[in-house]
């Protein structure tokens, strides 16, 4: 993957997406080959690189008897976050979060927890960012505002982004390039446009429909 792009990665279930994403967060030891972060082998400096990345899965929930705060509060610290006070409020501004700060996280609703699971994915301005299904369960306004935002911090930061989503719209507006995965290998790749012209369909979505039935 190059520096400052989003990738986008598409497959049908089962497919290896979340594996491949807990392999390069070094949580997964890979069955063969190795996984190499900015020139490292992630096996050898697990510690280091982890620093540089963060992350967002539906399938991890944050501790649900803290609160929004006291959650982003104890991965800031981890991460060893400088003005860690104005960084959580920032967060919760902008992603408009600061009426739950008090509350606890298991009493909110799926779409609420996958924005503080979003601002503790951003807590650290990670320079490397794997987002799996990052608008999983929020309402069609609050899922554009949230692709908005990952297309901004992607621009001012620089960051890196791996994007796994089934929604092919959201990887149309906001991948630089798509990955498809199959079986567990990655057997096309491109950008949206040439996957389409390539594979002489209308949309992305099509493509992914060909690509899975064949």
């Amino acid at each position: 993957m190059n520096k400052g792009k989003i990738i986008g990665l598409l497959g049908p279930n089962g497919c290896g997406k979340t594996t491949t994403i807990g392999m390069m967060l070094g949580l997964i030891k890979p069955t063969s080959g190795t996984v190499v972060i900015n020139h490292e082998n992630i096996e050898n400096n697990r510690t280091s690189l982890l620093e540089k990345m963060n992350f967002i899965s539906p399938y991890i929930e944050l501790p649900k008897k803290l609160t929004v705060e006291e959650n982003l509060k104890v991965y800031g610290r981890l991460y060893g976050v400088k003005n860690l006070k104005d960084k959580i409020y920032n967060l919760m501004e902008k992603l408009n979060l600061t009426k739950f700060r008090s509350r606890k996280t298991g009493e909110l609703s799926s779409g609420q927890k996958n924005r503080v699971s979003l601002a503790k994915a951003l807590i650290n301005d990670p320079e490397i960012l794997f987002l799996d299904e990052p608008t999983a369960s929020l309402d069609p306004d609050v899922a554009d505002y949230i692709r908005g935002f990952i297309e901004d911090f992607a621009s001012k930061k620089g960051s890196t982004i791996l994007l796994a989503s089934h929604n092919m719209n959201e990887v149309e507006r906001l991948c630089h390039e798509v990955m498809m995965m199959k079986n567990g290998e990655i057997i096309d790749r491109g950008t949206s446009g040439d996957l389409i012209d390539k594979h002489g369909r209308k949309n992305l979505e099509e493509v992914f429909l060909k690509i899975v039935r064949e």
